[in-house]
């Protein structure tokens, strides 16, 4: 009995012990309690408990022979089944659930990250975050920003590209900024580049729901915002500085 299946029947929902003895049961084909408790490694007492469960989730059956019980699991489709009752019981009230995170208090959510990888969650977490037809405006040296991770920077911006949204971004001036401003419309984003003298030291991305700060110095951190008033006066900013600067 591997591991592996124990651990996806319990993400299933079924605790370490219905896992253990459905599988037990699958593999016999027909047995015995004697028969399930040595092969599930499960105390013959717990057994007969966790048999009841399986019966009642429609997991096994019993099958008469004379005077004696035996088990039989069920085809693993029934797991296929549950899985898709979840789903759509998820489905029905996720647009409550939905509403719960809309209507919640306006104060703001902060969340701290600290290093490169746990930096690069927060960018993933905000592409996921963005809605089609919706904005994405970035204020950045963007030459500092793709040395942190060359690859996987690379990768997040050519991700980003085929998302059905608007980029817009603000760039410190430096090689990089004038590759992707020569190639714009490659990328999907508009380009607009910062005077010569402009130095930042922090990378900031801006979408509806929140606004990610990640200093480009070290130590690595990064913050990550969510307030309608923080993030509309940062959106204030990007726009006062876009419209300032030519095409």
């Amino acid at each position: 009995m591997e591991k592996k299946h124990i651990n996806a029947l319990i993400d299933l929902g079924l605790n370490e012990h219905e896992a253990r003895v459905y599988l037990a049961i699958l593999a016999l084909g027909l047995a015995s309690v004697a028969r399930i408790a040595q092969s599930a490694d499960v105390k013959r007492t717990t057994v007969y408990s966790v048999i009841e469960l399986l019966k009642r989730k429609g997991l096994i059956s019993v099958e008469m022979h004379g005077w004696k019980e035996f088990f039989v699991a069920a085809s693993p489709d029934k797991l296929e089944a549950m899985l898709e009752l979840k789903k759509n019981n998820f489905k029905k009230v996720f647009p409550e659930i939905s509403a719960l995170y809309e209507t919640k208090p306006s104060g703001a959510f902060i969340k701290y990250y600290e290093g490169l990888e746990s930096i690069k969650s927060a960018y993933e977490n905000l592409l996921n975050s963005v809605k089609p037809h919706e904005e994405y405006l970035v204020l950045s040296d963007t030459e500092t920003w793709s040395k942190a991770d060359e690859k996987y920077f690379s990768k997040f911006v050519e991700r980003r590209s085929k998302l059905n949204i608007k980029v817009r971004l603000l760039l410190q001036n430096s090689e990089k900024a004038r590759y992707y401003k020569k190639y714009e419309k490659n990328f999907n984003f508009k380009v607009k580049i910062l005077p010569d003298k402009t130095k930042l030291t922090t990378n900031l991305n801006l979408i509806p729901s929140k606004v990610l700060i990640h200093q480009l110095a070290d130590p690595a951190i990064a913050l990550v915002i969510e307030n309608k008033s923080i993030i509309q006066m940062h959106k204030e900013i990007f726009e006062m500085l876009w419209n300032s600067l030519p095409e």
